[in-house]
This record gives C-alpha cells, sequence and structure tokens, in this order.
C-alpha cells in the first residue's frame, strides 16, 4: 500500500510538469483535473496499468502534455536490468505511441 502511495504520488507530481513543452502547451492541474472529470483522458490508474502490460517496471516519472492539441502521457519506467524505457501513450485510448529505451 506504501508503495501505491509513492507511486500515485509521484505520477501526480509528474503530471503537473511539462518539461520543455512550450508555454502553450503546458497544463494547469486545474485542466487536467477538468479533462480527468469530463473523461477526456484516461485514469491515472488505468494509465499505469496499460504502462505495468508494456513495460514491467518501476514507475520514475510521468508527464501529461499536449502534442499538437492531442493528450500524451509520457513515462519513464525502469526495468529490472536497471535500464530506461520511454513510452509515450495517448491519454484518451492508452494506445502506445512511442517507446525508447534511453542510453
Amino acid at each position: 500500500m506504501k508503495r501505491s502511495t509513492l507511486i500515485t504520488a509521484t505520477l501526480l507530481a509528474g503530471l503537473f510538469t511539462t518539461g520543455a513543452a512550450l508555454a502553450s502547451d503546458r497544463l494547469k492541474h486545474n485542466e487536467i483535473y477538468q479533462l480527468r472529470q469530463s473523461g477526456e483522458i484516461m485514469s491515472m490508474e488505468k494509465v499505469l496499468e496499460q504502462a505495468n502490460a508494456l513495460q514491467p517496471g518501476q514507475l520514475v516519472e510521468a508527464e501529461l502534455d499536449r502534442d499538437n492539441g492531442n493528450y500524451v502521457y509520457e513515462l519513464k519506467i525502469i526495468d529490472a536490468d536497471g535500464k530506461m524505457h520511454e513510452l509515450e501513450l495517448d491519454a484518451r485510448t492508452g494506445e502506445l505511441l512511442k517507446r525508447e529505451l534511453e542510453d
């Protein structure tokens, strides 16, 4: 239970940041809340289930970005061998858009 709470807190913190995204593409916490409440984006629980099915490991970062009008979850996961994987999932459908193994 403690681990899931930590993961959830980490994810929520990650959702409120957008890295190097343009200022116009940055999402504020109230926007994210409204998108989730309206069902326009998947719940974090569903995103975690999808990510774990695609790449088992420990989640270390999660962001929600707007890319050309589409919402995308960017996730970083460390696998059992210590390799970092970056996944991009469509925030509406959970479809895998991009998968990279970082150096």
